[in-house]
């Protein structure tokens, strides 16, 4: 990647995500969602997709479809545990639905075996407005691992 390309990817995550925290914001617990997103979503995700970028352990690949981004993908070895993580990954919306996720997917699948991984990991939430997120990851093959992840409010009064 390029990383004159930073503030393009940043702009399509954005566009990618935005129906996305919505219907989070609906499910979850507001101290949580609060927690996580005290200057809102958009923000954070600016914040979060820029530090990706930046990041030299994170290797940044794009698909382009006639020389306009379409989608990304940031992929990162674990040595330790023979695993490659797909860190983070995004479809342009005027391009969801075309195959370009799955092809970004193929390729994140072909760079860990070059790289040795016996393993590929990828993380999304189970909330609805991730549910198109699990349907591709399932689609390719990955299976769901059960983890709980539980948040105590600390600073109300205990029932939220």
């Amino acid at each position: 990647m390029d990383p004159g390309r930073i503030d393009e990817i940043v702009e399509l995550s954005v566009r990618a995500w935005s129906p996305v925290f919505p219907k989070m914001r609906k499910e979850i617990d507001g101290f949580v969602y609060d927690s996580f997103y005290p200057h809102g979503w958009e923000a954070r995700q600016r914040a979060d997709v820029s530090a990706i970028c930046a990041d030299a352990a994170t290797e940044i690949w794009i698909a382009s479809v006639d020389g306009v981004l379409a989608g990304y993908v940031g992929l990162r070895g674990h040595e330790a545990d023979s695993m490659g993580e797909v860190q983070i990954i995004a479809v342009d919306p005027d391009r969801q639905r075309m195959g370009v996720g799955a092809a970004l997917l193929d390729f994140s699948f072909a760079w860990m075996r070059r790289n040795g991984y016996a393993m590929a990991m990828v993380e999304t939430g189970g909330d609805q407005g991730h549910s198109p997120s699990r349907a591709i990851y399932e689609a390719v093959g990955f299976r769901r691992y059960p983890v709980a992840r539980y948040f105590k409010n600390l600073r109300g009064d205990g029932e939220e």
